[in-house]
């Protein structure tokens, strides 16, 4: 068995920004300290950017998107850098894998297996689906032609969450370089060590100086700069509604930028009275929910299910959840590592507290491990009024909700102001159809749990996502303006 604590002695961590193809301090000289959250260990002092230096990296990116060195290349030429930026990721995978492990407390063999894998995938897609992508000529008299064309918006901000600090980067300047923009990255402050790497190896691979910048820093000291600069033309945000809320606010009181929101979902799986199997779907709704911690999401967080399958079905979960081990995520074992932070596990232990105290049936789990870990914790006996219904816990815990009839299913799963991802089991196809559009969600999987994959656009109804999709050949329509070229053909 490969020792992975070994491997993460000898890696050199990132402790400066990235900005014009340069590793540098912040302007104000300060710092603050990134922490293993499986040990409490401070991994990297990292620079504390601040508004000055979002201008130098606006400027950057400015000056590498009016001189035409990556916006005017040719797109197949895009692609072939971005083809080779996705090699050098792939070239890197263990060592990204364990820096990700370490700095989020994901398990190394999720890192290992779809994280990292995923991240190059991603960047490859969109290189490849570039030059493929035509513009568009009007219909219109012989006296004329109309083009309409799309061209790169400028300078793109990308506001990342700590949950999926790879995967997250990846989709959004997979579509953002793609199309020929500049962006600059403001990872989360608790997970910006890959987002330094791969900013590294993206230079390695042809990418120009000035056109891929990492800043790290707060969110109120970068991001808030971020989305109120004039020289930014769009940003892109995954992360809580409230946070993105502000972005807005901060768009509307700037220069009208385009916002691509991305938030948080209370996501519910939908078991109707006809679907059977229910041992594949605890285990499928096990995974759902505890995967990665629970701090996803489109984690399944609600179950809604007929009264008649639900006493089968919420034994069957008790069961699926024995077999979640926590501990440490350096361990190929181990299936969930640590909360990432202190704030978080407060959260979340509060919030299943207030399950308690508002009366939902504790079924296992609810309390803490050793450090940052918790339990994989499922509640029955949810109702709607309760706040572990309503509220997203983004952690591992379920609450299970008793339905009477597959009307007030569907009803219940509506019942939040969430509408990311949903999912349906139904052995009915007639049915799966019909409720599949009945359920208030971007994303409705049937029978399974799936976000989809690169070719199917992600995002969210309601609060969960505002002007945009990530993934697909959506994702590329918010990094580009659309212009209408039209040529009289009698002068």
């Amino acid at each position: 068995m490969t020792d992975y604590r070994a491997i993460a002695k000898q890696i050199s961590l990132p402790s400066k920004a990235f900005v014009d193809g340069e590793w540098c301090d912040a302007r104000s000289g300060k710092t603050f300290e990134t922490a293993n959250p499986a040990t409490g260990e401070v991994l990297a002092e990292l620079p504390l950017c601040d508004d000055a230096d979002v201008d130098i990296a606006v400027a950057a990116a400015r000056a590498a998107f009016r001189s035409g060195v990556w916006s005017c290349l040719h797109p197949s030429e895009r692609k072939d850098v971005l083809i080779r930026f996705a090699g050098l990721i792939e070239d890197n995978l263990t060592e990204l894998a364990v820096i990700e492990a370490l700095d989020a407390g994901k398990p190394i063999t999720d890192c290992l297996e779809i994280d990292v894998p995923e991240t190059a995938r991603c960047i490859r897609w969109h290189a490849e689906a570039q030059d493929k992508i035509y513009d568009q000529v009007a219909p219109s008299s012989p006296d004329a032609v109309g083009l309409i064309v799309r061209e790169p918006v400028g300078v793109v901000a990308a506001v990342l969450p700590w949950n999926f600090p790879l995967m997250m980067m990846a989709w959004k300047i997979g579509p953002a370089l793609a199309t020929g923009n500049s962006v600059i990255v403001k990872p989360a402050e608790q997970t910006s060590l890959t987002a330094l790497r791969i900013a590294e190896l993206a230079i390695e691979a042809g990418v120009p100086a000035g056109v891929l910048n990492v800043l790290t820093g707060m969110g109120p000291d970068v991001g808030e700069p971020l989305g109120r600069h004039v020289g930014v033309d769009a940003l892109t945000f995954t992360g809580s509604t409230e946070v993105g809320r502000k972005f807005l606010e901060y768009a509307a009181q700037s220069n009208m930028k385009e916002v691509c929101l991305e938030m948080g979902g209370k996501s519910a799986a939908v078991v109707l009275e006809d679907a059977r199997d229910i041992g594949r779907i605890a285990e499928l709704q096990a995974n759902a929910i505890f995967w990665n911690m629970g701090e996803n999401c489109t984690a399944n967080s609600r179950i809604i299910v007929h009264e008649s399958v639900h006493d089968d079905l919420v034994e069957a979960l008790r069961h699926q959840a024995a077999a979640w081990s926590v501990g440490d995520p350096l361990n190929p074992e181990t299936r969930n590592g640590p909360l990432v932070s202190q704030d978080h596990f407060t959260k979340v232990s509060s919030l299943v507290r207030a399950g308690l105290d508002e009366g939902a049936r504790i079924v296992c789990g609810g309390q803490a491990g050793e450090g940052l870990e918790f339990q994989p914790t499922i509640f029955a006996d949810v109702t709607r009024e309760m706040t572990i219904f309503q509220e997203e816990i983004f952690g591992p815990v379920l609450a299970v909700t008793r339905a009477s009839t597959d009307e007030e299913a569907i009803e219940l799963a509506n019942a939040t102001p969430y509408g990311l991802a949903a999912t349906l089991y139904t052995t009915d196809v007639a049915k799966a159809h019909r409720c599949a559009r009945q359920l208030e969600a971007g994303t409705v999987s049937v029978n399974s749990y799936s976000e989809g994959e690169i070719s199917t656009p992600f995002g969210g109804f309601k609060a969960s996502g505002f002007g945009g999709r990530d993934n697909g050949l959506h994702a590329h329509e918010q990094y580009t303006e659309l212009k209408t070229i039209w040529i009289d053909l009698t002068g």
